[in-house]
């Protein structure tokens, strides 16, 4: 018996081929989410045949072999493929969506191949997967390609042992599997492929905006080189600043050289875009870019893809040149799947549509990664690396759920000692959002055949995935919102031990019921103790904060007793307000510093999507710059306090140049950090730090602080596989949970 992932990555058909060759008979065949094999052979042949299941397999597959037992079964004459058994409970991996094989692009592009420019061409190493199964086993009847009949061309290569495509589920071709057609409002529908993919090239190429379905929902795709349309895009989706991603098309002997036509690529990063996920790397882009500046105004850095669908490389080909390609969705919402929806929804956006009719069962939006300390680092989870399957340090005695927070939301199941955490959902604030919670929170259980018996959720009142734990009947367990950042790095590292994490981000309900987002943690999972955090404040508006950085500058001038003779806003009634602490909760966040930084700075005052501040004051540091020093100080129960006062004056100061100020507030963090971490280590002889939370997406900062650490002879960890950002809450809810329990348990 072999486990691991052995389903959806062709591992039948590899063993069927391998046993042939070893001159063997019996069978293999799934069973629940492992593989159960028979082989009847001499010893020699077997023992060989074993060997090669490991050391041989798919490039997709990741193979554990289980057990291995003697029978005696009756003489076999043969090896064949059974059909898989259901019945069993043996654990299940849900396999995530792949990418167009090098094998399948060749005969894409071959006039001679009956499948030539065929936009749905795949085999048992490539092509969907999440997105379309069903239910598991993986066959055919349990995804969305059931409909499909297969034509008598595929059915003779599903059967061949000989054949890439041999049980390879999603196999079709033109004449049986799934078409594209294209439309525009008002005028007749282009059908047939070619001609529907020749329409949508032609209104690429005029400057038309295009929803383009993919493999796991519609992208809004224009000509990322016509400024005029990337604006008109911005214009009516609306989206005035927040970046856009790009799509290049394939150049060069690595695939690479349109893209770095337009940015700099490190080894890791052009690694990464090559990579079986195909995600979105964020790299800097050139100054002689051919994109315009509307691609991602007011940053250096922009969101690369490759082609990963067949659809994908087809118009990328034909277009030869790079396009956007943005998600289809209403801001923070999950990317839309279904054609009506999209034309209800965004039907004011888009000029044309190019469609197609195999079912999209569940969205995946495309992850995202950001090279930090010379390795990328997950900011969305997404197709191609979702559902992520992480073992737990210890068995849980009972499943569990966790709905994750507001933002970024993730959920994950939790069984036995696995934890799976699902795709980016998207921020909680809409209906549409909340019917994919709830849609991804019944799909998880039901694809892994898992029944949660409690839920755990964010401890914030006012979250749409808290109120939804209130209302679904289950036990009930409250995890603060920084243990559970703590929690998921230390989720990834349970070698590390007990340590101090730094968990910094925009704001977070803490223990005292003020707004956390500076502090440290010292501890471990179920242990968490605040030692550490920054000087707080009262935060005018609240959460309207996060979107008007000028609040949080305000905020502080008043808290110092500052001018601002600059400040954009009358704030005269703001004023009164906050000394009377009415709407202006406490907080610690050290993400609304870096608002405040920004809008002292003269770079962004009214943010139009959540961390732009931030982003821009990133964008705009200076090589190098002298550090301000922040005190450090024992504060109210014995904590240390970071003051964050001297930097009023030096940001407010417009002698300086922005960069220098941007720089300079940068250095100052990552120097106050290293002090913070050296006062504990004398204090609780520590030399384990971590850093986690949305504020460590920074590189500027994160790299600093890494570097300063290391050199102090800290042992530091980073968020690896699980985004540091509010998409790691529910893996870290999961975490601390089980510690809470097997500390009850004790």
């Amino acid at each position: 018996m072999l486990g691991g992932r052995v389903q959806a990555v062709g591992f039948r058909p590899f063993v069927y081929r391998t046993a042939h060759r070893h001159g063997l008979s019996g069978w293999v065949r799934n069973r629940g989410g492992q593989v159960e094999i028979l082989a009847q052979g001499t010893l020699a042949a077997i023992d060989e045949f074993a060997a090669a299941l490991l050391a041989e397999a798919p490039p997709l597959a990741q193979p554990a072999l289980l057990s291995v037992e003697d029978t005696l079964p009756g003489p076999l004459q043969a090896f064949t493929i059974l059909e898989s058994d259901d019945r069993s409970s043996a654990p299940i991996h849900v396999p995530p969506d792949y990418f167009a094989c090098n094998d399948c692009l060749s005969e894409m592009q071959d006039p001679g191949n009956r499948r030539y420019r065929y936009p749905f061409i795949n085999c048992t190493q490539c092509g969907p997967r999440y997105t379309l199964i069903r239910s598991l086993p993986y066959d055919r009847a349990n995804t969305t390609m059931a409909g499909f009949a297969l034509c008598d061309a595929c059915w003779h290569e599903y059967q061949d042992p000989r054949d890439r495509r041999f049980h390879a589920e999603p196999i079709a071709c033109p004449a049986c599997g799934p078409a594209v057609e294209f439309r525009v409002p008002g005028a007749p529908v282009v059908s047939g492929t070619q001609a529907a993919l020749a329409a949508g090239v032609a209104a690429l190429q005029s400057g038309q905006i295009v929803a383009v379905k993919g493999v796991g929902g519609y992208h809004l795709m224009c000509d990322a080189l016509n400024a005029t349309v990337v604006k008109r895009l911005r214009l009516r989706k609306p989206r005035p600043h927040k970046p856009f991603a790009v799509m290049f098309p394939l150049r060069g002997r690595d695939g690479l050289d349109a893209v770095r036509e337009a940015v700099t690529l490190d080894d890791e990063s052009a690694r990464w875009l090559r990579s079986p996920m195909r995600p979105i790397v964020l790299c800097r882009k050139k100054t002689a870019s051919p994109l315009g500046i509307e691609i991602a105004p007011g940053l250096s850095e922009i969101g690369v893809m490759l082609p990963y669908s067949p659809l994908h490389h087809v118009l990328l080909a034909d277009l030869d040149a790079p396009v956007v390609a943005t998600s289809a969705n209403v801001s923070g919402e999950p990317v839309l799947t279904e054609r009506a929806l999209l034309e209800e929804r965004l039907g004011q956006v888009v000029d044309a549509g190019l469609h197609h009719n195999r079912p999209i069962e569940r969205p995946a939006d495309d992850a995202v990664y950001r090279v930090i300390a010379q390795r990328p680092r997950p900011l969305r989870l997404g197709r191609g690396g979702a559902p992520l399957e992480r073992r737990l340090p210890l068995r849980l005695e009972r499943p569990l759920l966790a709905v994750g927070g507001h933002a970024k939301n993730t959920v994950a199941i939790a069984w036995e000692d696995r934890v799976v955490i699902s795709p980016h959902i998207g921020d909680l604030g809409s209906p549409h959002s909340l019917a994919v919670f709830e849609r991804t929170v019944a799909d998880l259980q039901a694809l892994y055949r898992v029944e949660a018996s409690a839920v755990v959720c964010d401890a914030h009142p006012g979250y749409g995935s808290t109120r939804w734990a209130k209302r679904c009947g289950l036990p009930l367990a409250e995890i603060y919102h920084h243990h559970a950042h703590a929690s998921a790095l230390a989720g990834e590292f349970p070698e590390a031990g007990a340590w101090l994490t730094f968990t910094w981000d925009g704001a977070g309900y803490g223990e005292d019921g003020t707004l956390w987002g500076g502090e440290a943690l010292l501890g471990r999972p179920g242990a968490w103790r605040r030692v550490v955090r920054m000087r707080p404040f009262h935060l005018p508006g609240g959460e309207y904060a996060a979107r008007q950085p000028w609040r949080s500058a305000a905020a502080l001038c008043w808290e110092t007793g500052n001018a601002w003779d600059s400040c954009p806003e009358d704030t005269t009634l703001l004023f009164a307000a906050w000394q009377r602490h009415l709407n202006s909760p406490m907080t610690t966040a050290a993400g609304r510093l870096f608002d405040a930084a920004a809008s002292f700075t003269g770079l962004l005052h009214h943010a139009s999507f959540e961390g732009q501040g931030p982003m821009y004051l990133e964008a705009a540091c200076a090589a190098s710059a002298e550090m301000v020093v922040l005190p450090l100080r024992r504060a109210a129960q014995g904590l240390w306090e970071c003051d964050w006062g001297p930097l009023v004056p030096y940001l407010s100061d417009a002698t300086l140049p922005v960069a220098q100020r941007a720089a300079g507030f940068h250095a100052s963090l990552a120097h106050s950090l290293a002090q913070q971490a050296r006062a504990l280590r004398l204090e609780h002889r520590i030399d384990a730090v971590g850093l986690t939370g949305g504020v460590f997406q920074n590189r500027v900062l994160t790299e600093h602080a890494c570097a300063l650490l290391q050199n102090d002879g800290f042992k530091v960890y980073l968020a690896r596989d699980i985004p540091c950002n509010d998409a790691g809450v529910s893996f870290g809810q999961i975490v601390e949970r089980q510690a809470q329990l097997a500390g009850h348990s004790r």
